[in-house]
């Protein structure tokens, strides 16, 4: 379904989905209110929601289109998604799986029509399955269903968490349920934008109910305490005299992403071993595989995000199919398996 006030946004946006047969255009709407009437007598997969709209408009109407899209994904085309920060992350918060920048109408063409349709095979159906996670992603998928792992018993003293597509959304179902003391540092490494870190660290941090920064180099660790990766930098760990400190920095990952739930999951493998917990939350491809590797070979342990619960099941699934995972849960499930880990109630 297009959902855009713009006839001509509407006309280029559907020949481009339907230009190479993969997807089909089940309906068009010019308002949100118009999309959730239209949405109780079509079934579709994936919702193109602008978010500048007469009426309601786009970003407010986010969870009402959710709930009658019966488990589509909502995907933001907006030009706001590039102008303002601050609307694309809350969209993300209130639930929208993948934003991208709409260009004038005059660029709708070349790379935009190839990131387009990426994005939309990424996310793939309503039920939860999804094009990303019809591929083995290098992971042996086994067909009895994941084996899971026992988690140490030993006091935690670091909880790292790593996210990609829809990860906002979940990070906040994620610290809703997680008691607001744990006792230990709090690591978050979620793929956006530098300029988009400042307002994901602010929403954040109001939504976990604790201090939310963005990571410098030699920051001192501090218990409840959120410590989130900058854009343009990996965040590790390391031991120093004064405690467990941040170092930062920017050299390739296998993943390819920057910056990259790897090298954090493996430097808190090096640092913390069975006293560390990584959680690998929603997201395209297999960023985390590597270090959650790592992490569970020096006796730590990794929990993974449910397959229903994800807007795209890439990077948990790897985790899953790899045999990695000590749960495979919804992230309020998983707040609170974090919690009874730390003896919190």
């Amino acid at each position: 379904m297009l959902v855009d006030d713009s006839m001509v946004a509407r006309a280029v946006l559907s020949r481009m989905v339907e230009a190479e047969g993969e997807f089909e255009i089940a309906a068009v709407a010019g308002t949100a209110e118009d999309a959730i009437t239209a949405l109780a007598h079509v079934e579709v997969d994936i919702v193109l929601l602008d978010l500048e709209m007469p009426g309601a408009g786009g970003l407010k109407s986010i969870p009402k289109i959710l709930s009658a899209a019966r488990g589509a994904r909502v995907m933001i085309v907006s030009s706001m998604a590039e102008e303002g920060a601050e609307e694309t992350v809350a969209a993300l918060a209130l639930g929208a799986a993948d934003t991208l920048p709409k260009p004038g109408t005059g660029r709708f063409n070349g790379r935009f029509s190839e990131v387009l349709l990426g994005r939309l095979r990424a996310l793939g159906h309503a039920d939860g399955t999804s094009r990303e996670a019809s591929r083995d992603n290098g992971v042996r998928v086994q067909a009895s269903g994941p084996v899971l792992r026992s988690m140490s018993s030993e006091p935690l003293k670091l909880l790292a968490l790593g996210a990609s597509t829809g990860g906002i959304h979940a990070l906040g179902q994620f610290f809703q349920h997680l008691p607001r003391r744990i006792g230990v540092p709090i690591l978050v490494t979620q793929h956006l934008p530098a300029a988009f870190m400042p307002v994901f660290a602010r929403q954040l941090g109001v939504a976990a109910g604790r201090p939310a920064l963005i990571a410098q180099d030699g920051m001192i660790l501090a218990a409840d305490t959120l410590f989130i990766a900058p854009g343009d930098a990996h965040l590790t760990v390391e031991e120093t005299s004064a405690g467990l400190a941040i170092r930062l920095n920017r050299q390739s990952a296998a993943s390819g992403c920057l910056p990259s739930v790897d090298p954090m999951f493996a430097s808190a493998a090096r640092v913390c071993g069975r006293h560390a917990l990584g959680v690998v939350l929603t997201g395209m491809g297999r960023d985390g595989f590597d270090g959650a590797t790592k992490l569970v070979a020096c006796g730590g342990a990794v929990l993974a995000q449910d397959q229903d619960s994800c807007a795209v099941w890439g990077m948990p699934r790897v985790i899953a199919d790899g045999g990695l995972a000590a749960a495979i849960l919804p992230p309020d499930k998983l707040a609170r398996r974090v919690a009874s880990r730390c003896g919190s109630q």
